[in-house]
């Protein structure tokens, strides 16, 4: 795959709908080689590979900067954590597996609950290419817990004032990805691991139709 030629809303698509299950990369190859790019375009290339190859290892730097810059604000805690969820809901894989753990845990106390937590059917039309899929968390449309948790967190935020200080954690985290994404040289893992992405998008896809 020709990272250069990848757009930043085709990244950006990428990672929301692709499997953040998956556990991070060890911290031998996390911090392994590191280079400087020798070209803007070997840059470019280089810089979204690692963000899509290492996303977990850059989710969990983030997550522990931030936590660091508010030891001392446990209703900015609060509030980070809402943010990370609301975030976290706009990728496909997560709110399908946030879904599906919540309506089974309610089916154990009330199954006629954990009924109506169900997602709409939706038929599949076959010989034609199917339309993009809407996301349901536990029955109701994504942008619903989007909007909820984002509201809650922005009030405490706001309340907890702590805002300035979770901006500075996070630009200091951005750029230490950002750094790392633009020095650290894909290895060969990393672009097997993008061609056994690729084909497993390709055969999700085909097996839609």
């Amino acid at each position: 795959m020709d990272w250069g030629n990848v757009t930043a809303e085709d990244l950006i698509d990428a990672l929301r709908e692709v499997d953040w299950s998956s556990p991070p990369r060890p911290l031998s190859e996390f911090f392994s080689r590191f280079t400087i790019p020798r070209s803007y375009v070997k840059w470019n290339s280089r810089i979204k590979c690692n963000l899509y190859y290492y996303r977990t290892n850059y989710f969990i730097l983030i997550v522990l900067i931030l936590g660091l810059g508010l030891l001392r604000r446990p209703l900015a805690i609060l509030a980070a954590i809402l943010t990370a969820l609301s975030i976290a809901f706009l990728n496909d894989s997560f709110a399908s597996t946030f879904s599906e753990k919540v309506t089974r845990t309610v089916r154990q106390f009330s199954p006629h609950l954990a009924a109506k937590m169900r997602p709409p059917f939706t038929p599949v039309i076959r010989g034609r290419p199917s339309a993009k899929r809407a996301i349901y968390i536990c029955g109701r449309p994504r942008w619903m817990f989007v909007f909820i948790f984002s509201s809650v967190s922005f009030t405490l935020w706001y309340v907890s004032c702590g805002l300035l200080t979770v901006l500075w954690a996070l630009a200091i985290a951005l750029l230490a990805t950002v750094l790392h994404a633009s020095f650290r040289t894909p290895n060969l893992k990393a672009r097997l691991n993008t061609f056994r992405e690729e084909f497993r998008a390709v055969w999700r896809n085909y097996s839609e139709l």
